[in-house]
């Protein structure tokens, strides 16, 4: 631990602060996630095992170009995200669809593997925090864990709306509520911060993938049925007009 804190001081933190504006901009992210998804593995049908290893590609090039950078930049940031979240969408739809693993299944594995990434994160750096991630390995830890986090909430937003009968709005409303209790609990409670984002972090997926979903879903589906890339268009400008107009700055070192 002592280690960990000597290399928090050191070396940069290439994350953002934790606000409103950072949820924001996660939020719309993961629908971007979601529509940018289905566009390539189905409004240009080159299937979900096609766009998975294309969308898998560019993870790997951002995580790559993330882990390089000698601070934080916030394109390099947000690009890795949105591969996050479109290798997520794609990914859990092979896996829920093609391979016949279906939602709940889906979700229960991603749910193991979420844990067993933090489980081993936690072992080999001794916290999860957002906060201590400086140097490459527990970079690495993140990114992983954000991947699988990514591709769990996809799995979990399509069994709410779809198996468990939500809808698109019903779904959206739920997750939604959820976050609202989780903010409470940072404000009102001492419940763990790391615990907090973590379950903060997952929950924000679904309700992207039910918002995305709604905007390109056909109408007799209930969805709005806008062109998945018009919608994926609106959704990179909101992005790039609220990161500029309320810039982050990188995590400041932290204990806890």
């Amino acid at each position: 631990m002592t280690q960990l804190s000597s290399l928090s001081k050191s070396s940069p933190i290439k994350v953002p602060e934790l606000t409103l504006v950072f949820w924001a901009i996660k939020v719309a992210a993961t629908t971007l996630g979601e529509t940018a998804g289905d566009a390539l593995s189905m409004s240009l049908n080159l299937g979900y095992l096609a766009s998975t290893a294309i969308f898998a590609v560019l993870f790997a090039i951002a995580v790559g170009a993330q882990i390089s950078a000698k601070r934080f930049h916030p394109v390099i940031y947000w690009t890795t995200i949105v591969a996050t979240t479109t290798v997520g969408t794609t990914l859990a739809d092979f896996a829920d669809r093609s391979l016949g693993i279906g939602y709940a299944g889906g979700s229960t594995i991603l749910l193991a593997l979420v844990l067993v990434s933090l489980a081993i994160w936690y072992c080999a750096m001794g916290s999860v925090s957002v906060r201590s991630i400086s140097e490459p390995k527990a970079e690495v830890f993140y990114w992983v864990t954000i991947m699988f986090s990514q591709t769990l909430g996809t799995a979990l937003g399509d069994w709410t709306a779809d198996t468990a009968g939500f809808g698109y709005l019903g779904a959206a409303v739920l997750f939604g509520g959820l976050l609202a209790l989780l903010a409470i609990a940072y404000y009102r409670t001492n419940v763990s911060r790391t615990l907090l984002f973590w379950a903060a972090f997952i929950l924000t997926r679904p309700l992207g993938a039910v918002v995305g979903d709604f905007l390109d879903k056909p109408i007799a589906h209930g969805g709005l049925e806008l062109s998945r890339y018009g919608a994926s268009a609106a959704l990179v400008s909101m992005m790039v007009a609220v990161a500029l107009l309320f810039p982050l700055k990188a995590a400041r070192s932290s204990g806890h």
